[in-house]
């Protein structure tokens, strides 16, 4: 249990750190790194989930997260002795809605920054990220190892 105790912590930690550092050196709606062809950073305020759904429906992203925040936990210890796959893409999945859930209570608003500049794709942060990566891990687990036995 205390493998994905970390996980959750470092995945929180980074988010914030890299939040804070956003804040801190890139001013609101402004973007550095624009001439990189893969990814910019863009610091803007989120009110919504992506492509701006739901804005300003603070109430809804409040009571999706308690609940994940509850839940997950208890999926991660009653499968400790499943596949990586899935506990670790729980704990990612944990830690990424931790990591938003803290801007939204601190500033009712999520930080984001990421910006494909290959493609049009909403801006999105490393708990985004890290959310999107651990679905993947859950799916996969679902995909090919539930009800296999696991070495």
């Amino acid at each position: 249990m205390m493998l994905y105790t970390i996980i959750v912590i470092i995945t929180v930690a980074l988010d914030q750190l890299l939040k804070f550092w956003v804040v801190r050196h890139i001013p609101l709606n402004e973007t550095v790194f624009r001439n990189n062809p893969i990814i910019s950073l863009t610091h803007i305020q989120n009110d919504g989930a992506a492509w701006g759904m739901l804005s300003g429906k603070m109430w809804f992203f409040y009571i999706i997260t308690l609940v994940v925040i509850v839940v997950l936990p208890v999926m991660i210890v009653k499968n400790l002795n499943e596949s990586k796959w899935m506990t670790v893409g729980l704990s990612l999945i944990l830690g990424g809605a931790i990591g938003n859930f803290i801007d939204r209570i601190r500033l009712n608003y999520v930080v984001d920054m990421f910006q494909f500049e290959f493609f049009q794709f909403p801006i999105f942060n490393l708990a985004d990220a890290f959310l999107t990566t651990g679905v993947a891990c859950v799916f996969i687990y679902l995909l090919f190892f539930e009800g296999k036995t696991v070495n």
